[in-house]
């Protein structure tokens, strides 16, 4: 897979899940440890991003 590939996928998961949380914060009810557990694994998608493309930076903001 080239990277190109796998920056496009990863962004693609993150932004997924961005919807995915907003979706839940939205929802009677909704379940706070899954929406910690998908903010975890997006601030993990957002760190392996910044690592892949070299921008320190964009994991610096969240």
């Amino acid at each position: 897979m080239s990277l190109s590939t796998h920056l496009a996928e990863l962004t693609e998961k993150h932004k997924y899940l961005e919807r995915m949380i907003e979706e839940e914060v939205a929802r009677p009810g909704s379940d706070d440890l899954e929406i910690r557990r998908m903010k975890q694994e997006k601030l993990r998608l957002k760190e392996q991003i910044a690592r892949l493309t070299g921008d320190t930076h964009l994991a610096a903001r969240h």
